[in-house]
């Protein structure tokens, strides 16, 4: 029977193996959890870091409850009175208005690097003015209906 030549060889088996039995954990298994190890670790050491802290806390504060502790206390404004405030409902649309508007904003640096692109011109600025003029039909209702007066 001939010899093989090195041209009939696989490669595969001409390379150097590391051949475990199996179900052992090999060397990269070992690297693998070596490196989950250190995080775990530092979990632990920051839990029982926070841990101390509160621990420590507790131990060295003073505890002297008073009536006056023991208060509900709100923005330097003794409670009198029911606990129902009136607020007006401008004041969340103005938040709400901005926060449309931020976020919209947004959208348009997106917008400006897809439009640099080579074959999306004229597709990306038909939708981009589309989606401005959606914006400012948004805001002409707002204007129309008062919500952006403020008195």
């Amino acid at each position: 029977m001939p010899e093989p030549t090195a041209a009939a060889v696989p490669i595969a088996a001409s390379a150097p193996t590391t051949a475990t039995a199996p179900g052992a954990a090999g060397p990269l298994a070992a690297d693998y959890f070596q490196s989950y190890s250190v995080v775990g670790l530092l979990a632990v050491l920051g839990v029982l870091f926070v841990a101390a802290a509160f621990g420590a806390g507790r131990l060295l504060r003073p505890v002297v409850p008073t009536p006056e502790k023991l208060l509900t206390y709100e923005c330097g404004v003794d409670p009198v009175g029911e606990g129902w405030a009136h607020t007006q409902v401008r004041y969340y649309v103005y938040a709400f208005l901005y926060v449309i508007f931020a976020v919209d904003s947004i959208f348009l640096f997106p917008w400006a690097t897809v439009f640099a692109a080579p074959g999306y011109g004229g597709t990306t600025l038909v939708e981009m003015f589309v989606f401005l003029g959606f914006l400012a039909v948004g805001l002409l209702y707002a204007y129309k209906k008062g919500v952006l007066t403020w008195t």
